[in-house]
């Protein structure tokens, strides 16, 4: 037991699902790995926080858990729209982009996924790997955002980098976003 939880600890994940634990502890069956999940939470080693996913402790990262609980997504829209001062108002709840529109409340935290087309959610421009989840920079957010609704409204916009949207906003191929972009950056 104190070997599979050393493994999990070195491996620098905060959130692991089936295939995680699979591969970490290099367990093939899948009843003996359900057998091995479920022994440890009930030796409480292993918290189950969502169906398939699971945590070592309450310290998890929640971006992390973002990128687990709906794949393929990316975080986005309103999470990296705030912390980037690009809108003033705060929120603990965790946005994103994916296939599907979802919505999942853990540990009081909403994780709230949006859908868009797949030809944007799996293009990697503006898109940022760390710490085992995908993040948008704050040109892709914005974009994004702006695809998803028109009619949004942003606080702050000095520090969007103009020449990098409108470079981006082919990849959504949409005229009526590239007529925005044009209008938003003529207005600088």
């Amino acid at each position: 037991m104190a070997n599979s939880i050393e493994t999990l600890l070195k491996s620098k994940q905060t959130v692991f699902n089936m295939t995680d634990l699979a591969f970490l502890w290099q367990i093939r069956n899948r009843d003996t790995l359900k057998s091995k999940i479920y022994y440890l939470i009930k030796k409480k080693k292993l918290i189950r926080i969502h169906q398939g996913i699971f945590v070592l402790d309450n310290n998890y990262n929640k971006f992390e858990l973002a990128g687990k609980l709906k794949n393929p997504s990316y975080i986005s829209l309103e999470t990296i729209l705030a912390k980037e001062n690009i809108i003033f108002q705060y929120s603990s709840n965790i946005s994103s982009v994916s296939n599907l529109s979802r919505h999942y409340n853990i540990d009081n935290i909403k994780y709230t996924y949006r859908k868009i087309k797949d030809s944007i959610l799996l293009n990697q421009t503006g898109i940022i790997y760390k710490n085992n989840y995908a993040i948008a920079d704050k040109e892709r957010a914005f974009l994004d955002m702006l695809y998803l609704n028109s009619d949004y409204y942003f606080d702050n916009l000095e520090n969007i980098d103009w020449n990098k949207c409108q470079e981006m906003v082919k990849i959504y191929q949409s005229k009526k976003l590239n007529n925005l972009i044009q209008k938003y950056a003529g207005q600088k």
